[in-house]
């Protein structure tokens, strides 16, 4: 039966992940999920797209703090209760095309994300009455919402298809990747290979049931050629994964776009917690 075998949670965007045992469910995702979004001066959000050393960039949550270290730089910490500085000044977050309340950090964190990048930048928490509306398109009937992840709240991909992948990489002499290239929330074993681009709902049993529904396939841009490790290529394989998905997951529905991995929101659970091992019901979406 399918289990859930990783669960990570990305604070910032862009910066380095958090693998958990455990994690609390909300409708926007895991908790605490893209809660944080690293900008420009203007609000503009920057991503490892064009700023890859955001890689190196590793949080923590502690107690009652994001904890940020980086090679080279001190720790510093923000709060986790966005109450507790509430001198701080409110600013707007841009995400693709999307704009909303945030708060600013302070001058601080600013400081310390400024040195390590090497230009100005900002770290803006999503405001608390801010409300960041997913595609309609894909998620139908459902109005549901997302904080500073690039569109939907939770990404799933199955162990399989990544063990499908890194045994096409390694055909051609090319050196596996971990998982951490593509950024998921939800691991899944047992599923078969890329048998997550047909789910159409991951239902998981507990004291709140948990019904996720898996409504798009996650498009690809080069990020997943970024070693989360380095903050930069492979010298020796720039250009891979994305060079030996071209031959394969060119996805004719998307424009011809590579997809790996399936985008999900929550129908059932908020407030419910995930737990790596605990089993799950996919059921198979035939289209209309």
């Amino acid at each position: 039966m399918p289990a859930i075998t990783e669960l990570f949670v990305y604070p910032i965007k862009s910066c380095a992940g958090i693998a958990l045992s455990r994690a609390q469910l909300l409708e926007t995702g895991l908790a605490y999920d893209r809660h944080w979004l690293i900008t420009d001066p203007h609000g503009q959000m920057l991503t490892q797209r064009t700023h890859p050393r955001l890689a190196l960039i590793c949080p923590t949550l502690d107690s009652d703090a994001l904890v940020l270290n980086a090679p080279g730089m001190p720790e510093i910490r923000t709060p986790l209760d966005g109450d507790a500085t509430p001198a701080t000044p409110k600013m707007a977050a841009t995400v693709w095309r999307d704009t909303v309340d945030a708060i600013d950090t302070g001058a601080d964190t600013a400081a310390w994300l400024t040195e390590f990048l090497g230009m100005p930048t900002k770290l803006a928490r999503f405001g608390p009455d801010a409300r960041r509306g997913c595609n309609r398109k894909w998620t139908g009937d459902i109005d549901t919402h997302t904080q500073f992840s690039d569109a939907y709240p939770l990404l799933v991909i199955g162990q399989s298809s990544l063990d499908d992948l890194n045994a096409r990489l390694a055909a051609k002499g090319a050196p596996a990747i971990p998982m951490n290239r593509f950024r998921p929330n939800i691991v899944v074993s047992d599923l078969d290979t890329y048998e997550e681009d047909f789910v159409e709902h991951l239902d998981a049993d507990g004291d709140t049931p948990v019904r996720l529904r898996l409504v798009k396939l996650c498009t690809r841009c080069p990020m997943p050629t970024i070693d989360q490790a380095t903050g930069a290529p492979d010298p020796a394989w720039p250009h891979e994964p994305t060079d030996t998905m071209q031959t394969y997951r060119a996805n004719p529905n998307y424009d011809g776009a590579l997809t790996f991995g399936i985008n999900a929101i929550v129908v059932e659970g908020a407030g419910a917690w995930l737990e790596v091992g605990q089993p799950v019901e996919a059921e198979i979406g035939f289209g209309d």
